[in-house]
């Protein structure tokens, strides 16, 4: 059974939306981009189960730093079953890994969690007990038997130029081992972070991490912001808005949430496989911006 119901209706709004998007020149991205959209309805302070559609939902896509949400979830679940212990470096790291999608963060947390490290090629069982304790994430994953994880990858960092040394081994032969979601998978962690995890515990506020200014004299800034060419650039200033976006030479990806009014909230996941979403930084904030409107008159 799915996270969310499914709403044939939103799934005719969403193909109308990227025929309309898709027109002029764009007809070539409807092939590989991958969407899952939910609303929320919010009533009396409790968020119901969502209704939603998705397409190419299922399709295991590189997620670059959208598998950020994962490591990030891994650590909030490592801290409350007390395999680490919170402190002021963890939630730091924690910190610049969501917002500002550090890479140098999100490697400092995937070795705590795992107990690995990075370094030259090794051998022989040392290598064997590496590869089983970088793992352990993946084994993590299972254990939820959240089925919108099956068959995803999650075990390797995220990198400025490329692994080096076990690393680059750990990818094996044509990089068979390189992290994979889908937008489902990702929508499913997005929500446990948004509406499912509590943050009155002495944890880390992985949902304060997400929360991103839409107001463009901040986002002028801040040339890293996440926002300007992902779904957050279509969406009003005054919202309240979350979301975590990944970006590298083959892919533009974003999991955003925000609120649309006291009734109603949404999720959308947007992966977009190929390098041509990477040049095209009006794609995201269009869909987001259409979407928003959809949500606006339908309720």
């Amino acid at each position: 059974m799915s996270f969310y119901y499914l709403q044939e209706e939103m799934g005719l709004a969403l193909n109308d939306i990227l025929d309309r998007v898709c027109s002029k020149n764009r007809e070539n991205l409807k092939n590989d981009i991958a969407i899952t959209w939910i609303n929320y309805k919010n009533e009396k302070n409790h968020i119901h189960k969502g209704f939603g559609f998705g397409i190419n939902n299922k399709k295991l896509i590189y997620p670059a730093s959208i598998v950020k949400l994962v490591y990030g979830l891994a650590a909030y679940s490592w801290i409350k079953t007390k395999k680490i212990l919170l402190s002021q470096e963890i939630s730091d790291a924690a910190y610049k890994m969501l917002f500002f999608s550090s890479n140098d963060a999100t490697s400092f947390l995937i070795d705590l969690i795992t107990g690995t490290t990075s370094g030259p090629c090794i051998e022989g069982n040392t290598w064997e007990n590496w590869k089983y304790q970088r793992s352990i994430i993946n084994d993590w994953l299972k254990e939820l038997n959240w089925n919108e994880l099956n068959e995803i990858n999650c075990c390797q960092k995220t990198w400025e130029d490329g692994p080096f040394g076990r690393e680059k081994e750990f990818y094996g032969t044509e990089n068979k081992n390189r992290n994979m979601m889908t937008t489902e998978s990702a929508a499913r962690i997005l929500e446990e972070i948004m509406i499912k995890l509590d943050y009155q515990t002495d944890n880390l506020n992985l949902r304060s991490f997400l929360k991103r200014n839409l107001n463009k004299n901040v986002l002028n800034k801040d040339p890293l912001n996440q926002v300007y060419g992902f779904l957050g650039e279509g969406l009003p200033e005054n919202i309240n808005f979350w979301s975590k976006a990944g970006l590298m030479s083959r892919a533009r990806h974003d999991a955003a949430w925000w609120v649309n009014n006291d009734s109603l909230q949404t999720l959308l996941v947007v992966f977009g496989n190929g390098e041509k979403y990477v040049k095209d930084e009006t794609l995201f904030p269009e869909i987001a911006k259409a979407v928003f409107k959809y949500n606006n008159n339908f309720v």
